[in-house]
């Protein structure tokens, strides 16, 4: 779902760049309003938990793979705006650290995955009943949030001048539609995983999420460090696209990332340049999502 340099016009680049920007800034505006203290931890860990989850993919359909995106569920677990501050900050470290997505085409990204993506779940998960209906809500609000990006992405390919023929379009939604309905089951499954081993944490107004921290590190740190072991080589949906459409010859690095592909390449073992990347990765993105977290709060406090 990350959109590389390169496929997308310098208009729609810029366009996307200056609205994420500003959206990025309002977001952080107004998360003070809904970011509690004692839940600026949880910020760090679901932040870290996304970012591991983001980097196994699983196959779908068509030869093509998905992965969670986590728009959703961020949503629901931090509010809309956190959600969006610490999204953006999972993209960030993505494009920089480990060239998953254009330097250049950050703005598509945020736009996509953090400001719609997650406003879309976000709306979802209040507009299906919340915590009245849990399940179902989550459900639907994950569906929705990857749904949204991945036509964003399909919309802005084709505003660049990339011409999509209808078979080809058609595969990639029908690819994306079942990538969209797993991340509604997987979002509504770990909401639920929250909500048992957390009473009140969805709530945001109630309950201590101290104890949805251990599970989150756990589960984030199985992802980042063996996740690789299970993951699917598969290309992901909009890679899958680009081979159909004969475009992968278009990517361009415009930044050399200190670990591409999510590889330590200074470590000894393929398999400990994996999971040593990815537990870098974890950790880099825990620290910057609790230390943004840190700020809002003290931006509140103020």
């Amino acid at each position: 779902m990350h959109i590389p340099d390169g496929y997308l016009s310098p208009a729609v680049l810029g366009t996307l760049g200056v609205a994420s920007l500003a959206g990025a800034g309002v977001a952080a505006r107004k998360a003070p309003g809904s970011l509690e203290e004692s839940r600026v931890p949880l910020m760090g860990m679901a932040g870290a938990f996304v970012f591991a989850a983001q980097m196994v993919n699983f196959p779908v359909a068509a030869g093509a793979s998905g992965h969670l995106l986590g728009g959703a569920l961020l949503a629901i677990a931090l509010g809309t705006a956190p959600a969006v501050v610490v999204m953006t900050a999972i993209l960030v470290i993505q494009a920089l650290l480990f060239q998953d997505g254009g330097v250049l085409a950050l703005g598509a990204n945020v736009f996509n995955m953090a400001l719609a993506g997650v406003a879309a779940g976000g709306w979802a998960w209040e507009a299906f009943g919340g915590l009245k209906r849990r399940r179902v809500a989550a459900f639907a609000a994950g569906t929705l949030s990857a749904l949204v990006a991945a036509c964003l992405a399909l919309a802005e390919l084709a505003v660049s001048g990339i011409r999509i023929p209808p078979a080809a379009l058609g595969v990639a939604l029908g690819v994306f539609a079942v990538t969209a309905l797993l991340e509604g089951a997987i979002t509504a499954a770990v909401a639920a995983a929250l909500d048992s081993v957390a009473p009140g944490l969805l709530e945001r107004g109630n309950g201590s999420p101290r104890r949805a921290l251990s599970g989150l590190l756990l589960a984030g740190l199985v992802l980042a460090a063996g996740g690789f072991l299970a993951a699917s080589s598969l290309p992901d949906g909009l890679e899958h696209l680009a081979g159909r459409l004969g475009i992968t010859g278009m990517e361009r690095a415009m930044l050399a990332s200190p670990m591409p592909d999510y590889e330590a390449k200074w470590l000894p073992a393929d398999w400990l340049q994996k999971a040593g990347g990815g537990l870098l990765g974890l950790a880099v993105t825990a620290a910057v999502c609790w230390a943004a977290g840190r700020w809002i709060s003290r931006w509140r406090s103020a």
